[in-house]
């Protein structure tokens, strides 16, 4: 398969033992292309660092909600210059996260989110939203901002947002999560979206796919992801594989082989 894993964190601490070796392994398994989202500045910053480092390897700058709590008006200012690398493709990961009771109140995640999404317009880029328990507000944000376009990562929501998003031009992406057993909603969702919104993903060192889960998570494992999918389609692996690995050349404007 030739695979673009759109969603994976290496800066996270889970692969400080082997990171850049596992990550030179990626070609040879199959994995084109990896995009590594930033968290807050500091893994923005390692973002932007591990796509100098790696010729497939690009980057998202960024503030997750979970991290948005020390939010400061010059961060928009640091996320921009770190933006300007001409290896970062978008701003993410960026959204609404009600789940945890810690995160920071839904109020304040909501400006952070208009800011950020403010950001990328006025940079003309993508975004990739997380939308955790915060459907409803996560819909009505980005239909504030209607010149951004982006991706859902790790898509979550209903059949009825998923037709939403696709008039607005928005992509979905899909992780390891398609693989387990109570996937109904999610296989629901991929069984009638167009083959052209659909990204793959597998949020490393997260939600690892089955037969693997209960061990990390990595770009190596992006293929289940795939294969879920061309199974629900009735299409042929590659051909999932091959089309998800062209939307996301796309989506995030990267051109020719890598």
């Amino acid at each position: 398969m030739r695979l673009f894993d759109t969603h994976a964190h290496y800066d996270s601490g889970a692969f400080n033992a082997d990171r850049l070796e596992l990550l030179a392994s990626m070609p040879e398994q199959g994995v084109e292309l990896i995009l590594n989202p930033g968290c807050e500045l500091e893994s923005s910053k390692a973002a932007v660092e591990l796509a100098e480092r790696f010729p497939f390897v690009y980057a998202a700058v960024g503030v997750h909600p979970s991290d948005c709590g020390p939010w400061e008006e010059i961060w928009p200012d640091q996320l921009r210059a770190l933006a300007a690398h001409p290896k970062v493709k978008a701003i993410g990961e960026i959204g609404l996260d009600y789940y945890w009771k810690e995160n920071p109140p839904h109020e304040f995640q909501q400006q952070v989110f208009h800011t950020q999404l403010e950001l990328a317009e006025e940079l003309n880029l993508p975004v990739i939203v997380h939308d955790r328990e915060a459907h409803r507000d996560c819909l009505e944000t980005v239909k504030d901002h209607p010149k951004v376009t982006g991706v859902y990562h790790c898509y979550s929501g209903s059949l009825e947002d998923a037709k939403t998003l696709v008039k607005l031009g928005w992509m979905l992406s899909f992780t390891g999560v398609v693989t387990y057993k109570n996937a109904r909603k999610s296989l629901e969702v991929i069984q009638w979206l167009p083959m052209d919104r659909i990204m793959v993903e597998t949020d490393s060192p997260y939600l690892t796919p089955e037969p693997f889960r209960g061990q990390r998570n990595d770009s190596g494992k992006v293929y289940r992801v795939a294969e879920t999918i061309a199974q629900v389609k009735g299409l042929d692996p590659e051909e999932v594989a091959l089309v998800t690995l062209e939307n996301g050349k796309r989506f995030f404007g990267i051109e020719g082989n890598v």
